[in-house]
Order: C-alpha cells, then sequence, then structure tokens
C-alpha cells in the first residue's frame, strides 16, 4: 500500500475547512431569514454571492499572482470573511427580534465578497503544494477535493442538529457565527501551507490579459456563443434550492400535522442527501462523458433540474410524499455535476491552449456570476408572486414554475447545441 504524504492530510484539512465555511449556512440561511421576517429579501443575499463572483476571484487571483504569496491572500480573504460574517451573527444576537436588513445585508455581503475568491485559491494553493511533492494533480487532487464535499456535509449537519441555547443552528444566528469561527481558523491554517510563487512573468500583460477579457472572443464562433448562453440560462437554476429549500420545508411546521416530521425538523440534514449524491456522481462522470459526449451529458444535468424542482412541488413531509423530497436531493448530484464537470470539460477540449485558463474564467463568470445573480433575483420574484406576496401562498407553484424554465431551456439546448468534435478555437 502506498504511503500517505504528509501534504496530503495537510491539504484533505484545508478542503474539508473550505467548504464546511461554506456548508455552516448556505443552506440554512433562508430558513433563518425567514423566522426573522426576511423572507422577502432572501433573493438578495444569495444573488450577491453571484454578484461578487464577477470580478472579486479575478482581482484576488491578479493579487495572487503579482502582489503576495497565493498562501497569504488566502489567509487574507478568510480573515475578512470570517470577521465579518461572525461579525453578523453578533449582530443579530444583540439585535433580538429587531434584526434590520441594512446592517445584517453589509456584513454578510462583505463575507461574501472574501470568501468566493477562496474556492479559487485553495486550488491553486493545493496545485502548487502537490506540485512541489511531485505529485499528480489530475489523478491526486480529485480524492482530495472530495474531502471539501465531506466537510460542507459535515458543517450542514451539524448545523441542523447542534442547538445553542435551545434552539438548533439552523433556526438561529448562531450558523453565521459558526461561519465565521471556521473561516478564521483557515485563516491561520492557510499560513502554514507551502509558500506559493508569485509569476514575474505575468507583469507586463494587457489589461484586457490580466481580468481574462481575452477570452470573450471565443463569442465568434458559433457554437461556443450557445454554449455560454446557455451557461448562464442554466446558472440561473444553481442558487434556487440553496436559497428557498430550507425556508420551503420549514413551511410545513404551520401545518400541526406535519410540524414534528423529519423533514420538516431537520431540513438541514435532508439536504445534505443533495451533497452525498454529489459526491457519488463525480465517479459517474468519466463513464457518463465516454458513453454519451458532452451535448447528452449536459442535457442529463438540464432535464435533472426539471426534475429537481418538480420533486419539490410534488412532495410533501408525510409519507410517502417525503421520498419525492428524498428524489430530489438524489437528482441534484446529476444536475449540478454533469453540468459544471462536463461544461468545464467542453471549454478545456475546445478552446485555444493559450486563452484556456481565461476560458475556464469565462465560464465560471457567466455560471456562477450572471447566471446565478439574474436566477437567483427573478426566483425571487417568483417566490414573492406565489409566497410572500401572494393572497394565497403556494409553495408547489413556485417549483413548477422553476421546473417549466429548466424543461425550456433544456429544450433549446438541444435543438441549437451541436455536440462538437475536440476542436481548438484560436482567438
Amino acid at each position: 500500500m502506498q504511503k500517505i504524504k504528509p501534504i496530503t492530510l495537510k491539504l484533505v484539512l484545508m478542503l474539508f475547512l473550505e467548504f464546511a465555511v461554506w456548508g455552516a449556512y448556505l443552506t440554512s440561511l433562508g430558513r433563518y431569514l425567514g423566522n426573522i421576517g426576511l423572507g422577502s429579501q432572501i433573493k438578495w443575499f444569495f444573488a450577491m454571492q453571484g454578484i461578487v463572483s464577477i470580478f472579486m476571484p479575478t482581482l484576488m487571483g491578479i493579487l495572487a499572482d503579482k502582489k503576495m504569496e497565493a498562501q497569504k491572500v488566502l489567509s487574507l480573504c478568510h480573515g475578512i470573511a470570517g470577521l465579518s460574517m461572525a461579525g453578523a451573527g453578533f449582530y443579530c444576537m444583540t439585535a433580538g427580534g429587531a434584526v434590520q436588513f441594512a446592517p445584517l445585508f453589509i456584513l454578510y455581503s462583505i463575507s461574501v465578497a472574501f470568501f468566493m475568491p477562496t474556492i479559487a485559491l485553495v486550488n491553486s494553493v493545493s496545485y502548487n503544494a502537490m506540485a512541489k511533492e511531485g505529485m499528480d494533480p489530475v489523478k491526486d487532487f480529485p480524492p482530495i477535493r472530495v474531502f471539501g464535499t465531506i466537510g460542507f456535509i459535515c458543517s450542514m449537519l451539524l448545523t441542523n442538529f447542534l442547538p445553542i441555547g435551545g434552539v438548533r443552528m439552523q433556526d438561529s444566528y448562531t450558523q453565521l457565527i459558526s461561519s465565521g469561527v471556521l473561516s478564521l481558523i483557515l485563516c491561520g491554517y492557510a499560513l502554514t501551507m507551502p509558500a506559493c510563487p508569485i509569476d514575474k512573468t505575468k507583469k507586463n500583460e494587457s489589461l484586457a490579459e490580466a481580468f481574462g477579457l481575452k477570452a470573450f472572443t471565443l463569442f465568434k464562433d458559433g457554437q461556443f456563443a450557445v454554449f455560454f448562453i446557455f451557461s448562464m440560462l442554466l446558472g440561473a437554476s444553481l442558487q434556487i434550492t440553496n436559497g428557498y429549500a430550507n425556508t420551503f420545508l420549514s413551511s410545513f411546521a404551520a401545518d400541526p400535522s406535519l410540524a414534528d416530521t423529519f423533514a420538516v425538523k431537520n431540513s438541514n440534514a435532508l439536504i445534505a442527501i443533495s451533497q452525498a449524491s454529489e459526491t457519488l456522481c463525480i465517479l459517474l462522470i468519466p463513464f457518463a462523458m465516454k458513453k454519451f459526449g458532452i451535448k447528452k451529458v449536459m442535457l442529463i444535468a438540464m432535464f435533472a433540474w426539471v426534475l429537481r424542482f418538480g420533486f419539490f412541488g410534488l412532495g410533501n413531509p408525510a409519507m410517502p410524499g417525503v421520498l419525492l423530497f428524498v428524489l430530489s436531493c438524489i437528482v441534484y448530484g446529476f444536475a449540478f455535476d454533469f453540468f459544471n464537470i462536463s461544461g468545464s470539460l467542453y471549454v478545456e477540449q475546445n478552446a485555444a491552449e493559450d486563452i484556456r485558463s481565461s476560458a475556464q474564467g469565462l465560464f465560471m463568470m457567466m455560471t456562477n456570476g450572471f447566471g446565478a445573480t439574474i436566477g437567483t433575483l427573478a426566483a425571487g420574484a417568483v417566490v414573492d408572486a406565489t409566497v410572500y406576496k401572494a393572497a394565497v401562498p403556494s409553495w408547489p407553484n413556485a417549483w413548477f414554475i422553476f421546473a417549466g424554465y429548466a424543461c425550456v431551456v433544456g429544450i433549446l439546448f438541444a435543438i441549437l447545441f451541436k455536440d462538437p468534435q475536440k476542436k481548438k478555437v484560436a482567438a
């Protein structure tokens, strides 16, 4: 048996902490906001993640490339993010039942603005550390990355089951404090990682090259243009269930016959099945790509989103309706992984080598930036119209609208996108 290198264990802990920070609040924040009367503002909290993803990862990446070692930038970002998120939690604690949107949103926004770049930075720090140990990132990094998802799940379950002051964290501001503390721990831990070099060869690159704007020339290619447009359209689905699934499940507590069901009392634990499915679906991608090709794999992802939303609309916390919630969580792995990873592979296989990294950044900008922002705000408008401002609130109507949207996107993609042969598109 091959001996595990010490750096592998260090990277495992770093990835575990990185995603534990996110898992502490991402799927339960909407539930807490609903509890304190800010349900109609949920869309802004999740849209902010998309807004900052448009520019902050690039800015922090330039800082790491030119001015400061990447592990130090990672530490700096987690320090600011942790202090801001913990500050948001302490503000809610002191405000009691009079939490105001503005101060909470400002502190939260500062935190996510500095957290979102860390997702890319931990990859850079990991690849650098592995290179110094002679490890192959393509072969050795995926098993390490899985522990990030495990960290996310563990953090979700802790938030679900741990009561503080007689109130579970998923219903309390303590989830924000927990995330902040984990971020501050990683702030210190990041400094123990191997030093990353500053790339001085990029000092004379143009502003367009520094910001990855050169990749926008890919829009000259018709199929790439279709791909990026649909990446944005499908990216609109990415944050909907993160923002509203927990709030939706907690709404059943108003029905005495459903208030004590597992899905209502332990909604975060139920949603954690989604992340477990995500971990398993990663292992299916090589087979699926070889068997079906990129277009069919992406179509599987698109119609999995239809099922993800549709099952939520049809289910309920009682048996057998709760099984539809479970199925919704299971198909999430296909919806999320098959889209994100196959899309990344399409870019890798079809963009010219000199703009490949920028093209990957453009893919992330279209999905997690523009797509997630537009989708979250649009989803918020739908939920406002069907739930918060409706004469007769109906969560199923909201889920069916989301499912219908994903179905239309899938049908149009099937018609307009051609399954490509590998080709290198030059800038």
